[in-house]
């Protein structure tokens, strides 16, 4: 869906004006007419204001252009639900809401990740565990969060 279809949704689904939504995000009833039409798009600022406002992610307004993976353990974010928050109840859209949580994380190494794995996901192939942790850790070391560690 498109970013001005999104807002537009979000609008009616609030059952609110356009002069409404623009006050919300204090922004001119035009801006949201020009969003609603395809002419502009919200600016990073109030992309911001409106996910918080409207308890949305960012991705989910600009009409879901990435696939996100949680950068800590590579799960799919494919609903707003999986996204982590802040402690400010912000969207962080780099994690899951199992591996960041209130703005901490989880696990607070690989290690301690590659446990849980282990413990607690299939394993259809009868794999050794010492091979499982190794395919876990390979996947895992490509994903942001344990590159930078």
């Amino acid at each position: 869906m498109k970013t001005q279809n999104v807002l537009k949704q979000l609008r009616e689904n609030n059952n609110l004006t356009q002069d409404q939504m623009a006050e919300r995000v204090m922004v001119t009833r035009q801006a949201v007419s020009r969003w609603e039409n395809g002419e502009t798009q919200p600016n990073t600022e109030t992309l911001k204001l409106l996910s918080k406002e409207f308890n949305v992610s960012i991705n989910t307004l600009l009409g879901s252009p990435r696939q996100l993976i949680c950068q800590c353990c590579g799960m799919p974010l494919n609903e707003d639900s999986l996204i982590s928050r802040e402690a400010d109840g912000s969207y962080n859209e780099d994690y899951c809401k199992w591996c960041l949580t209130d703005g901490e994380f989880v696990y607070k190494s690989k290690e301690s990740l590659l446990d849980y794995l282990v413990a607690h996901m299939p394993n259809p192939d009868n794999l050794k565990e010492e091979e499982r942790r190794i395919q876990y850790d390979s996947y895992l070391s490509q994903l942001k969060h344990w590159r930078k560690q």
